[in-house]
């Protein structure tokens, strides 16, 4: 069974995802300002790290930190709910324009993590959030739908 990384389209698929996403998150009144001071590799890592998670190499882990580096940039930024579900629907509007798969048992698990992620994100955003050092890195799978849509 391919994982969800391969599903998606690999490295390449996710590099354009991500260029697209943070394209229109700087134009968004809301994000915008969040993102202002973002370097221009930002993109890029995090779709590393959304490759990694879902199944492909480890390559933010072994380049970038991994899990307990992807929370430390997340520490004191104070995010908010309403960015929170801003951010997650332009991600997956992103998905439809990248054009990453739409079957239902790929989104369901895309969806799932985006959910998942995001909320870490905003509890790990908030004052007093710590770093666990070994913490592992989500790997994340089909789930419940059973695996990859099969017409």
């Amino acid at each position: 069974m391919p994982s969800l990384y391969a599903w998606a389209g690999g490295a390449e698929a996710l590099a354009r995802l991500t260029e697209r996403f943070y394209e229109r998150v700087r134009a968004d009144a809301l994000l915008g300002p969040v993102f202002a001071r973002m370097s221009a590799a930002h993109p890029a890592h995090v779709a590393l790290f959304l490759g990694e998670v879902l199944g492909g190499p480890a390559h933010y882990s072994a380049e970038k930190g991994g899990h307990p580096e992807m929370i430390r940039h997340h520490l004191d930024r104070h995010l908010t709910e309403e960015q929170r579900r801003r951010w997650s629907q332009l991600l997956l509007d992103t998905a439809d324009e990248t054009e990453l798969p739409a079957d239902p048992e790929f989104r369901s698990a895309f969806v799932a993590y985006i959910e998942w992620g995001s909320r870490l994100a905003v509890i790990n955003s908030q004052g007093g959030a710590t770093v666990d050092s070994h913490a592992p890195m989500p790997v994340w799978g089909w789930g419940v739908p059973g695996g990859p849509y099969r017409p």
